[in-house]
């Protein structure tokens, strides 16, 4: 897998090691195709070395989605309501007017 962006000033198109993170312009390529890819006449193509990536999660990924599952299953902490000092006179649309005691 691979990431390709383009340079369009330059006319170059880059193919390089897949991006942890998403961009607008930023394309994720399987091996197949990235393998295989082609620029406009005129442009460049520029292939940075994609070295030894992993094919699967990595022992960080895993753990990070151990630890959201975990914290997805724990129970939401109860919250009280506050207290109303007063009595409500008079309501106008979510706004209340309340009187102090």
């Amino acid at each position: 897998m691979a990431t390709l962006t383009y340079v369009y000033a330059d006319q170059t198109a880059v193919l390089g090691p897949l991006s942890t993170y998403a961009e607008p312009h930023a394309y994720d390529l399987c091996a197949f195709h990235s393998e295989r890819l082609s620029a406009p006449r005129g442009w460049e193509v520029v292939r940075l070395a994609l070295g030894n990536q992993q094919s699967g999660p990595s022992e960080d990924d895993l753990l990070a989605l151990a630890d959201a599952v975990r914290e997805a299953g724990r129970p939401a902490p109860v919250v009280e309501p506050p207290r109303e000092a007063g009595r409500e006179v008079a309501r106008r649309g979510h706004l209340r007017v309340l009187t102090s005691d």
